[in-house]
């Protein structure tokens, strides 16, 4: 019983921290008009390096060591594509309701398994790939009907969208080796401050006036307040995914992944109050609808590949 009272603690703080940073992006960006979504991410990427210290100081967490220049060099990539993703994110909360970022956001699945074929031909099933229909089917309905639609913001989210299929594609194919293969944790303690180092000059090219902006808004103590607490639930996101599946699965982290974006959504259009329609929402149900059977049939697909495995010894044994 303990051990699934601290699997359900476990979900909550997941799900807390995933919507939170979501949700106080959008406060940041939006409500306290802060122009500096690169500058957020800097403040995101030095928290996490900080907070990954101090788990592998205390104990916490036991990273694991780099086995080689060429692994750190693959983890260097990886941090390029996740700092893009995290900024773009970021700069789409500012034109964009979280509602519409989140509907955009589902269609992971689609650009995962594009890519996946693109750049290694990788192939799925022909089921999960009509599963994949409504998935852009629904956002394309979603989009047409936004009250809220920004060009800008739209580019920015689909991109991330994209970026972060890209780094879930390129991070299964760099670290597949056994030797490299890599905990999400010790992968983040290494990749933080990696992107750190690239959002430095990043910030003071693209974003000069950001810090004395922050200043300036900071003379509110919530600002600052919310601020660190943002950074603090960015890392503790990372954290608990890693959690939840070390004591669920990747199959279940998957679906309560779905279940996280209905629940960003409803709780934005309760704060934020942003306007929307019968065919946004509508959209958006047959987008979650398809991520869900995708869901499955990934689940179904994996099964019958372990099926045929354990049927192949045994096929050659009946052949001799």
């Amino acid at each position: 019983m303990g051990s699934s009272w601290l699997t359900v603690v476990i979900i909550c703080c997941w799900y807390f921290s995933n919507i939170g940073v979501i949700l106080s992006n959008k406060v940041l960006l939006s409500e306290f008009d802060f122009r500096g979504p690169i500058f957020l991410t800097l403040c995101h990427m030095l928290c996490c390096s900080a907070l990954s210290y101090c788990a592998a100081a205390s104990r916490l967490v036991v990273p694991q060591p780099l086995s080689s220049n060429r692994q750190l060099g693959k983890i260097v990539l990886l941090a390029v594509i996740f700092l893009l993703t995290i900024v773009l994110g970021n700069v789409s909360l500012r034109y964009i309701p979280v509602s519409f970022n989140q509907a955009i956001g589902s269609t992971t699945p689609a650009f995962t398994a594009l890519l996946a074929f693109l750049l290694f031909r990788e192939k799925e099933t022909a089921h999960t790939y009509l599963t994949l229909i409504p998935v852009v089917v629904g956002i394309v309905i979603a989009s047409n009907a936004e009250p809220l639609f920004d060009l800008l913001g739209f580019a920015a989210c689909l991109t991330a969208t994209s970026t972060r299929a890209l780094k879930s594609v390129i991070q299964g194919r760099l670290l597949s080796d056994a030797a490299e293969r890599m905990d999400s944790l010790s992968l983040l303690g290494y990749m933080a401050p990696a992107a750190a180092v690239f959002l430095l000059p990043m910030t003071l090219f693209f974003e000069p006036n950001s810090l004395a902006q922050a200043r300036e808004l900071g003379q509110n103590w919530v600002f600052w307040a919310l601020l660190l607490l943002n950074s603090a639930m960015a890392y503790a996101a990372n954290l608990t995914n890693f959690l939840v599946t070390k004591h669920t699965s990747a199959l279940t982290l998957q679906v309560l992944g779905n279940a996280k974006g209905v629940v960003a959504v409803i709780l934005s259009l309760l704060y934020f109050r942003n306007p929307v329609n019968f065919s946004s929402l509508f959209g958006y149900g047959v987008t979650v609808t398809g991520v869900v059977m995708y869901s499955q049939s990934k689940k179904a697909a994996k099964k019958q590949q372990q099926v045929e495995k354990l049927s192949q010894p045994v096929l050659k044994d009946s052949g001799v």
